[in-house]
C-alpha cells in the first residue's frame, strides 16, 4: 500500500512560479527614472508604488523561497533598485522645481508694477 500521508499540491506540480509583481515593480522603476524630467511628479508616483508592490513581493519570497523563480527575483531587485534611484532623482528634481518656482514668483510679487513695463 502507498503511503498517502504526502498529499500532492494540485496547484503547483512541483513547478516553481514567478513572482506576480515582478515585471510591473521592474517596469515602474523604469518609469520612475524616465519619469523624473516631468517635473518630478510621475517619477515619484510612480517609484512610490514600485517599491509598495516590491516590499510586498519581497516578504512572498522571504517566506517560501523554494516556491518562485530566481529570475523573478532578480527581476524583482533590479526593479526595486530602479524605483529607489527614480525616486531620488525625481524628488530632487521636484523639490528644485518648486525652489524656481517660488523664487521667481516671489521676485515678480516684489515688484509688480514692473511686470509689463519694459522699454526697447
Amino acid at each position: 500500500m502507498e503511503n498517502q500521508s504526502q498529499t500532492p499540491n494540485i496547484f503547483n506540480d512541483g513547478q516553481k512560479q514567478n513572482l506576480t509583481n515582478a515585471t510591473a515593480v521592474l517596469v515602474l522603476g523604469i518609469i520612475s527614472i524616465v519619469g523624473c524630467i516631468c517635473y518630478g511628479i510621475v517619477g515619484v508616483i510612480c517609484g512610490i508604488i514600485a517599491l509598495v508592490l516590491a516590499g510586498k513581493d519581497m516578504s512572498k519570497y522571504k517566506i517560501a523561497p523554494d516556491q518562485y523563480t530566481i529570475s523573478s527575483y532578480n527581476n524583482l531587485k533590479a526593479g526595486r533598485i530602479c524605483a529607489i534611484i527614480g525616486l531620488i532623482l525625481s524628488a530632487i528634481y521636484l523639490i528644485f522645481a518648486i525652489i524656481i518656482l517660488c523664487t521667481f514668483g516671489a521676485a515678480m510679487m516684489s515688484h509688480p508694477d514692473q511686470i509689463f513695463n519694459h522699454t526697447y
